[in-house]
Parts: C-alpha cells; structure tokens; sequence
C-alpha cells in the first residue's frame, strides 16, 4: 500500500509529485504509457512559465518536471489507469499493465483536452501555427493576419485578446447564431481588427513547415475559398478529462470535479484533484503547478491525522 497515487503526469501532477515527494510520501505517479507530460509536450516555446527568462520549449519544462519528481523519490510509472475504486478507505488503482494500486490517498490530476476541428492537417501544424491557447501563443504572431474558430465567449475572447498582436483576427463561425454572451459578441464586434466570416467552416489548414493560409467553405453556398492567415487559433471549447471519476466523485456545472472552495478536496474524503481537470475558467500551466501543490499539501495533511495503525500499512519503500 503507498501513501499517495497521483494520476496525470502534466503541470499539476509532476508538482504535486515534488511536493509529496519532498514530504517524504514515496508518491507514485501513473503517467500514462503515450501522453506523459499533458498538453505541453504538444506546445513549443513557454514564455509565461516563471523562471525561464528565455522561455522554454514545452517538453524540456516538463522533462525538467518529471526529473525535479524523480529526485526526490517520486516512482514514475508508464501506463494507463483502467479503473479507480475511491469510497474505501484504502484506495484501488488499476492500471493496464502494471498491476493496482493500493493507497490512502489519490490525486487526480488528469487535465483537459482541447475540442480540435477533426483534421490531419491541423494534427500535423499543430505548434507550428495551429494553437489551442492565445495566453500562451498569441505573442508569436505580432503583426500578422491569424484567424479564431469559434462562435462561444472564448472564442471572443481569443480574438479579442489576439488583436494586441495581430494586425488582424478573422473570427470563423459555423452558423449565423453565435453562442457567445451578448457583452462579449459586442466587444469584439467593436474591435476594428475583428473581421467576422459566419456560416463558415474550416476544412483543410495549409502549409508545409508553418501555417500558410486555411482553406473554408461556406454552409449555405458551397464555395471553398483560401485565407491567407499565419495562424489558426482553434477554441471551441475543452472537456476535463472525468471519466475514470465522474460516476464516484462530484463534478461541477462546468463537467470539471468539484473541490471545497480553494483546496483540492473533492467530494471523497482522501481523494483531492488538481490541475485543469477543476479549472473552467485559466488553464494555465503555472496555475495548474500550483494546484498541483495545494492537492500534495492536502494530501500530507489528511495523512497525518490518519491513526497509526493504518499508516503503518504502507509499504517501507526505498528513496529513489
């Protein structure tokens, strides 16, 4: 039995590994056996991330991450959880290949994933002119013409925000009727920099080495035309990675996994979450790291007013 299994390996879980780690927790962190690290691995320069003046390509930061973790003991392991068992006392983790778990704690650290158009070309521009973030993207497209997917209130404000850089923002929605609320729609709609193309779609994004333009069709006509934009800003929305929890723990209006007010308590007691699987609103990488420090706190803390003759349980583990 260990002391704490952290599920996700992005911002919030290698943090909390650090930090459980340093705490002497012996953590173990199932970091899944293809997409370990999270949506940075997919990201290329970090320029928001404190402490890298410089800025810092998205897997180095997490590679750096995972070996702070490993320092201090923390067990990386490769693979995929299958199944969690958390309203028991001793937590289960099953994993596909590795085995399960026992633990008295869980953090789930899963993340969220980007809604993506569907298409090959935006897989392969990924990074290269294809974006799921203006926070962390927009600063690379100074003076260029780059266009927004979207008809919600991100989208508005990803054009928006765009506009401090770009010469011009090209916002492409689907349909007439936008879903965005009326303030934001009219924020946008009184940016000059703002063009508006509806009942539009994006069907093929163009470019060898970087994004050199998107091809669109209209929905009513038919007709395909090319835009000549450097870059491809895609924001129609993003689904909190719950299904391994969402029948055992509480989640949100917003589909993310509720915790009590500014902790990383959910709704299970000894069971935390942290990251951007409980964040609608910045999912950042800094303040996933932070999250990910609240959940490992929260963590040692409930595990110290644990009786004894349960703490005992767990395995005497060597320090990596």
């Amino acid at each position: 039995m260990r002391n704490v299994v952290i599920i996700g390996s992005g911002p919030a879980g290698f943090t909390a590994a650090v930090y459980a780690a340093r705490a002497g927790l012996k953590p173990v962190v199932i970091a899944s056996s293809v997409a370990i690290g999270g949506e940075l691995m997919n990201t290329t320069d970090v320029e928001n991330f404190p402490g890298f003046p410089e800025g810092v390509l998205g897997p180095d930061l997490m590679q750096k991450m995972q070996e702070q973790a490993e320092r201090f003991g923390a067990e990386i392991v490769y693979d995929d959880v299958t199944e969690v068992q958390l309203d028991r006392e001793v937590k289960l983790v099953k994993t596909a290949y590795s085995g399960d778990f026992e633990a008295l704690t869980v953090i789930v650290s899963t993340g969220s994933q980007y809604r993506k158009l569907g298409l090959d070309s935006e897989e392969m521009l990924s990074g290269r002119g294809v974006s799921w973030c203006a926070t962390c993207d927009g600063a690379f497209f100074k003076d260029q013409h780059i266009a927004v997917v979207g008809g919600g209130d991100s989208a508005m404000e990803e054009a928006t925000f765009l506009t401090r850089f770009a010469s011009k923002v090209t916002l492409i929605h689907r349909s007439q009727n936008l879903r965005a609320s009326t303030i934001m729609r009219e924020r946008a709609e009184s940016n000059e920099k703002i063009d508006f193309l509806l009942d539009t779609v994006v069907e093929e994004v163009l470019g060898e080495q970087n994004v050199t333009g998107i091809r669109v069709r209209n929905t009513v006509s038919g007709d395909t035309t090319e835009l000549p934009v450097t870059g491809l800003f895609v924001a129609i929305g993003n689904d909190p990675r719950t299904e391994l929890v969402k029948d055992q723990l509480a989640l949100t209006a917003d589909g993310t996994i509720a915790v009590d007010g500014r902790s990383s308590k959910t709704s299970l007691t000894g069971v935390f979450a942290a990251g951007d699987v409980i964040d609608p609103s910045y999912r950042q990488a800094i303040t996933a790291a932070g999250s990910g420090c609240v959940a490992a706190l929260d963590a040692e803390h409930y595990l110290a007013s644990l009786p004894e003759s349960l703490r005992s349980r767990v395995d005497d583990l060597p320090t990596a």
